[in-house]
């Protein structure tokens, strides 16, 4: 910054400092004032919410008396409804002044407040319950009193809050005053501070335009004039004029520092390449001189090693020995020929000698360790410092190997000296080696003239051992056909083992269809009877009697699960579960989990919540029987592991990332406030057979496969399931699927046979459905007697080779006054079946001895007069194919073992009312 703009500069932030403590100062009061005012105004709304509380609570005590004053014993529903919104409005005006509210005596209190507020609310429901029960019986006084105590002390409980709460505004305006004069304090602090910065920043401005003044002369003035290799630096980083000169300067000192560098190297430069040439030519003037390649290594080892400063050397030559190659120790230098812990040959790759040979490359070692070797002198023996091992080349081929060790550590100039002295040696060597092969040529020369005619009787032999060559070339190429068709024959073992792996396959899913068949046969009979006795008609079982069948039928239930649950976590493991998405209504989902866990929420008298978002589809497409078993499967682990408390189902819409606008996830949250999952069990859940609580002693039930097939089955439908619980306070189990939303909404005018039957379905009840109906007007009652009338009279012919199975329906059917005949297998069911043309509907096992239910299904068909005539396929084997088989059969609907009676009365009006 140069001076002219740090003066300004400097002027000005004073200027800004003293606006900015004005500024600071108004709005420090602005906002003291307005804290006072928001502090009041919060203040008086709690009173009001007090004084609210207080109101209702005399409220309510009024409006109960009211609603219970009629002798008739009718409830004035104007009156309940109107004590009905002074408790919400109580509960609301409770809920915000705890939330306004932080004192911890008014937290006391209200907590203590809604406790008796809730004791109230269960008091005066008992009231309403007995004057709406038993009009003419006095309401007990008991409980009157013990209301109004309740209320009364509610009453006190509004006064201290009412009392708090002005207190609280006292104490507020007290504090506001305080806040106030500490304003004014503060405002004096301010103004010294900006006084204090505004000096601090002049001093400031002028110490640092002299400082860097004084820097730049006391730094010029250090240079000395007979030295421009290391100069000093003015080391000012600031952007004002000093700035420019000290960085010019910088940049002067670094270009003379660099200049005289470079002068130094090219002087060092010029004194190696002299001091190489020179030795290199003191090691050429001896060659001439040299006749074989033991004095050549000799002459090297002892001119060289002294030459780079060394004390130790070896030269090792190649040798050839038939197909073995090593190096041999040829000259030494400082070293006996005999020298204790020296070898006398190398492998290639052994040691370093043979690695050097290998890599054909320089190594150098550093640092020697003591003990490696030893260097003796006439006055003692020491280890040296370095040493390095060159190879000795010529077109790529190794033909020897140096060492040399020293005291002190190789220069580069030595290590280059080295290097083109060895470059030069080979060529030498093999020149040396060729003139020596020559001479050795001419006197072997006489000797090959003796050797032709001897060689000439050896190759008679040679062409004698050719031919045995040969026959054993053919005989191992018949060896390699035979190991040729021995690999076919693998090929084709293996091609069988994987034919008779899909047909163990097979044989597994037949397997799960008869074991299927056979577990749900004698299930069928054994849930059947036990509901019956269950009901006890003739109320002739004892009270123990009864809890013994309900145990049974529970029992053969689980079972019923179990079956289930292994069947569809087989279905899953060989890839055989199959979805099949349609249109579903949302409200279709929330209606099957309200149906089907209502009743266990009020038998574990635990909290059932169904929660939408308004934002989520009423139409989506997707497997709804899958969704429907996954809700199932979580809905009840939720249940089972909650004591107390609820289970929530939350409904909600997400956009998934990076898709089509039309492609969304559907988020069903089950929570629950149960026994939670300790996180690292969080991870096994999933797995089959596995339970949070695995111990042999747990305490809850079930066979762990529920998760396994709900995360399964939620892959097929492309989505996924998570877990968030902590132990001891609840789990939820968050399942999200991807669903495409439709645009339309379904035209339900124009819908099919089998629709319409399920339509009639939920309209109908059995017997027993009207027996647990809480209430019923005589309008209902009379309509479900008359649903139960299509039944009376009925002739039903039960087709079934299981002789419990067809006592079992012959009980249950008779209590409905229906006319029951049977049959063992096809071909009597056929003859029963003309014998009895009055015959209404048919209910046919498929599997049978002689002839089974699908040839019947197809025979009957064949015949005019029952084309039409219902059939309900009865079959123990629960495979998805198998209800299509039934239909194709021509059946007219399809129920599976073991038998749900409601279900299959349900199905049974359905039909003779179509007929």
């Amino acid at each position: 910054m140069k001076f002219r703009t740090k003066l300004y500069t400097s002027l000005g932030s004073i200027l800004i400092i003293i606006a900015i403590i004005v500024v600071v100062l108004l709005n420090l009061l602005e906002q003291s004032t307005v804290n006072m005012h928001v502090l009041v105004q919060e203040l008086n709304e709690r009173i009001d919410m007090s004084a609210d509380i207080k109101y209702e609570t005399a409220n309510i005590g009024r409006q109960l008396k009211e609603t219970t004053t009629d002798s008739t014993g009718t409830i004035n529903k104007s009156v309940l409804n109107a004590w009905e919104e002074s408790h919400v409005n109580l509960k609301l005006a409770t809920e915000s002044l705890e939330k306004k509210d932080t004192q911890e005596k008014s937290q006391e209190l209200i907590a203590k407040f809604k406790t008796l507020h809730q004791s109230y609310q269960d008091l005066a429901q008992q009231i309403i319950t007995i004057q709406r029960l038993e009009p003419d019986i006095e309401i007990q006084a008991a409980l009157w009193e013990e209301a109004e105590l309740t209320r009364q002390r509610m009453l006190q409980i509004t006064e201290l809050l009412h009392g708090l709460q002005e207190q609280e505004l006292k104490n507020e305006l007290f504090r506001s005053r305080d806040a106030y004069n500490w304003a004014v304090k503060v405002i004096y602090i301010y103004l010294a501070v900006g006084l204090v910065l505004c000096i601090s920043l002049t001093i400031w401005v002028i110490k640092s335009i002299t400082k860097n003044l004084n820097h730049v002369t006391a730094v010029m003035q250090s240079v000395k004039n007979d030295d421009v290799a290391t100069l000093p630096r003015i080391k000012i980083a600031s952007k004002d004029e000093f700035g420019a000169i000290a960085r010019a300067f910088n940049k002067m000192a670094y270009t003379l520092e660099e200049q005289s560098k470079i002068e130094n190297e090219l002087k060092v430069e010029a004194e190696e390449q002299s001091w190489l040439k020179t030795r290199i030519a003191e090691i050429a003037t001896m060659f001439p001189e040299i006749k074989n390649v033991q004095m050549l290594t000799e002459m090297v080892i002892r001119k060289l090693v002294p030459m780079v400063g060394g004390s130790w050397g070896i030269f090792y030559i190649k040798e050839v020995e038939g197909d073995k190659e090593y190096y041999k120790r040829s000259a030494t230098y400082a070293i006996a020929k005999e020298g204790k812990g020296f070898e006398q040959t190398f492998q290639i790759g052994q040691g370093l000698i043979g690695q050097c040979a290998i890599e054909k490359r320089p190594i150098l070692l550093d640092e020697i360790p003591d003990g490696f070797m030893k260097i003796q002198t006439g006055i003692g023996i020491a280890t040296p410092k370095a040493s390095i091992i060159l190879p000795v080349e010529y077109e790529g081929n190794v033909l020897g190997v140096i060492e040399i060790a020293s005291f002190g550590s190789f220069s580069k100039s030595q290590v280059k000296l080295l290097k083109e002295v060895i470059s030069n040696i080979g060529v030498t060597m093999v020149s040396i080696a060729n003139h020596v092969k020559a001479e050795k040529l001419l006197q072997e020369s006489q000797v090959l003239t003796e050797e032709l005619q001897a060689q000439s009787e050896e190759l008679q032999v040679q062409q004698e051992e050719l031919r045995t060559t040969n026959e054993k070339l053919e005989e191992q190429y018949e060896t390699s056909e035979q190991k040729k068709k021995e690999l076919e024959k693998v090929r084709e073992a293996l091609e069988e083992k994987a034919q008779q792996l899909e047909l163990s396959s097979q044989y597994k899913s037949e397997f799960l269809a008869n074991m299927s068949h056979e577990l749900r046969t004698p299930l069928n009979s054994l849930l059947i009877l036990a509901k019956i006795l269950s009901e006890n008609s003739n109320k002739n079982l004892t009270p123990k009697q009864e809890e013994y069948v309900r145990t049974i039928y529970s029992s053969g239930h689980d079972l019923l699960h179990l079956i289930n649950d292994i069947l569809d976590l087989a279905k899953v493991e060989s890839g055989k579960l199959e979805v099949v998405p349609k249109e579903v209504k949302t409200k279709s989902i929330q209606q099957f989990v309200y149906r089907q866990f209502s009743p266990v929420a009020r038998q574990k008298n635990v909290g059932l919540s169904i929660q939408v978002e308004s934002n989520v589809p009423e139409q989506i497409f997707t497997d709804e029987h899958r969704l429907q078993q996954i809700l199932k499967n979580l809905m009840s682990n939720a249940f089972k592991f909650t004591e107390h408390g609820s289970v929530t189902l939350l409904i909600q819409e997400k956009q998934m990332p990076d898709a089509d606008p039309k492609q969304k996830l559907l988020v069903f949250s089950v929570s629950d406030t149960g026994i939670g999952i300790a996180k690292e069990k969080q991870n096994t859940i999933f797995d089959a057979f596995r339970q949070a609580d695995g111990t042999t002693s747990r305490q809850y039930g079930g066979t762990g496969l529920g998760l396994s097939i709900s995360r399964e089955i939620a892959s097929l439908l492309g989505g996924s399931i998570e877990i968030e619980s902590e132990e001891g306070k609840g789990s939820t189990f968050i399942l999200s699927i991807p669903y495409l939303q439709l645009d339309e909404k379904v035209d339900n005018t124009s819908v099919n046979d089998q629709e319409v039957a399920a339509g009639l379905e939920v309209d109908l009840f059995s017997e027993s459905e009207i027996e647990e109906q809480d209430i019923l007007n005589e309008e209902e009652v009379s309509m479900i007697q008359q649903k139960l009338s299509l039944l009376k009279d009925k002739k039903i012919l039960i087709v079934d080779d299981d002789t419990r199975n067809v006592f079992a329906l012959t009980s249950a059917l008779e209590k409905y006054e229906m006319d029951i005949i049977y049959a063992e297998n096809g071909i009597e069911g056929i003859e029963e079946l003309v014998e009895n043309p009055d015959t209404d509907l048919i209910l046919m096992d498929i599997m049978m001895p002689k002839m089974d239910g699908f040839e019947a299904i197809r025979r009957i068909r064949k015949l005019p007069d029952f084309k039409t005539l219902p059939i309900i396929a009865v079959t123990a084997k629960a495979m998805k194919h198998n209800r299509d088989e039934c239909l194709e059969a021509g059946a007219t609907d399809y129920i599976s073992k073991p038998i749900d009676m409601d279900q299959l009365l349900s199905l049974i009006q359905v039909w003779l009312y179509r007929k």
